[in-house]
């Protein structure tokens, strides 16, 4: 089974643009945080390594995710097992200060100022949500994450 990555493409000043593959297609832009060697809370991506995937449906993003998409969220893609890390979520958001340490799904990007941003979110989460939920459903519930610049 073909691991579900986020590869990291390009960084801006304050931001990272990646890509997420699912089946080993590419699937959509992602918006990070910077690359941090210290984790600061909030302005950090995660680390790269491999991490667990999970549904999650007691967060508080569910609240807003749950109304909006009611044919769709079943709850937040959480990624866990990161050390110093808890509820990061692949959701929904165009710029780096959305973030909180989350990935950020985009249809495309643009670089504005010094920094990536990603476009149409929503229709990039929509398309890729019930792809991540069916493969954790095959039982593919691990993401591997890579620096590639």
């Amino acid at each position: 089974m073909e691991p579900i990555r986020i590869i990291r493409v390009a960084q801006g000043k304050n931001s990272t643009l990646s890509h997420l593959y699912i089946g080993g297609l590419f699937a959509c832009y992602l918006l990070e945080d910077s690359v941090r060697p210290e984790k600061i809370p909030g302005i950090t991506c995660i680390p790269e390594g491999e991490y667990g995937l999970s549904l999650n449906p007691w967060a508080g993003m569910n609240a807003r995710y749950a109304p909006k998409y009611p044919k769709l969220h079943r709850g937040m893609v959480e990624i866990t097992e990161i050390p110093n890390y808890q509820l990061v979520f692949i959701h929904i958001g165009n710029y780096h200060t959305q973030t909180a340490g989350c990935p950020l799904t985009g249809s495309y990007w643009q670089l504005l100022d010094g920094d990536y941003q990603v476009l149409h979110s929503a229709a990039a989460y929509k398309y890729v949500y019930p792809l991540l939920v069916g493969e954790m459903e095959k039982g593919n519930n691990r993401v591997v994450v890579e620096n590639r610049f």
